[in-house]
């Protein structure tokens, strides 16, 4: 990926740290993880040890620690100013990337580690594929190939419900999206009660987007966020990535026969190949380059990862 439009009149918009500098601004703190939960959150065909989450997430997470104490006392010195007796409304953090380049992983990651500090343990993980449109909502608009693209969400009902969530609602709900089914479950949903932190994971979390007119919308996603993470890597890697997890898949999950992909569990290797390159080359490629990418440099703080899907890099926007 490029750094063209993470520069301003040639001064870079971001500070950049590697792997030692950024691990040595941490203090001697215990790592809260054992290996057993780190390979519990890790997601598949992703990296993660105990060094990785030390020298990355850990840093990240007291980073974020700070944020979040900034904003409770901001929020505590506005009430008493103004007055006020309204409830202390959820610190909300986003996770973007691509498709397969581990941002899941990165959000589960983020909220385990955030819940072990003393002072916000109420922590919450949302992603926004339960605002997906129904496969029959798609089907019906003809966009089913167009599944993750940002007019394949109901973006209004995202927009309502991170309102509500940032309003103080005592308690919101959020749909469930099956991986498993390849939809929507309108039966279940996942209940939602007051956080100290919400963190929203998904393609579009940092997405302009337009609304079903085709014009600019007057709300953002991003103007309920706090603070925004944007998972990165090199394009060729990210499509390596997937191919192989759809590789996995074909033995895992696909196998299930409940799953939406079980026509591909028989395929052969290099046809199962052709197949999940046949996917990226039409759906996740273009919207990687179109619609997802280009929010990079609207995020907080961007991890780069290496082929390897180890981080090589954190970039931290300047205040």
């Amino acid at each position: 990926m490029t750094a063209d439009n993470e520069r301003e009149n040639g001064v870079s918009l971001f500070v950049d740290f590697d792997r030692e500098a950024w691990r040595a601004l941490v203090d001697a703190t215990p790592l809260p993880l054992t290996e057993l939960e780190i390979e519990r959150l890790r997601g598949l065909g992703d990296y993660l040890d105990l060094d990785e989450v030390e020298t990355v997430y850990q840093p990240l997470s007291r980073l974020l620690n700070l944020y979040v104490a900034a904003a409770q006392q901001l929020w505590s010195a506005q009430r008493g100013f103004l007055g006020s007796k309204a409830a202390k409304v959820p610190f909300v953090i986003a996770v973007a990337g691509s498709v397969a380049v581990g941002k899941s992983t990165t959000a589960r990651l983020l909220t385990a580690l955030l819940s072990r500090w003393p002072d916000h343990p109420s922590v919450q993980l949302v992603t926004t594929d339960g605002f997906l449109l129904s496969n029959a909502a798609l089907v019906e608009r003809g966009m089913l190939e167009r599944k993750g693209f940002p007019e394949s969400y109901d973006r209004r009902a995202l927009v309502r419900f991170l309102a509500e969530v940032k309003a103080g609602r005592p308690q919101t709900q959020v749909p469930v999206y099956s991986h498993l089914s390849y939809d929507v479950l309108p039966e279940r949903r996942q209940v939602i009660t007051q956080p100290d932190i919400l963190v929203l994971e998904g393609l579009n979390v940092l997405q302009h987007g337009l609304t079903s007119q085709g014009r600019t919308p007057r709300v953002f996603l991003s103007d309920f966020v706090d603070f925004s993470v944007y998972v990165d890597a090199h394009e060729t890697d990210i499509r390596r990535w997937y191919v192989e997890r759809f590789l996995t898949l074909r033995q895992t999950a696909f196998a299930d026969p409940g799953s939406y992909f079980h026509r591909y569990a028989d395929l052969s290797e290099p046809d199962a190949v052709a197949i999940a390159e046949g996917i990226w080359a039409a759906v996740n490629g273009p919207n990687l380059e179109h619609n997802i990418a280009p929010s990079r440099s609207r995020a907080r703080l961007i991890l780069q990862k290496g082929p390897d899907h180890c981080v090589r890099r954190i970039r931290l926007r300047r205040l």
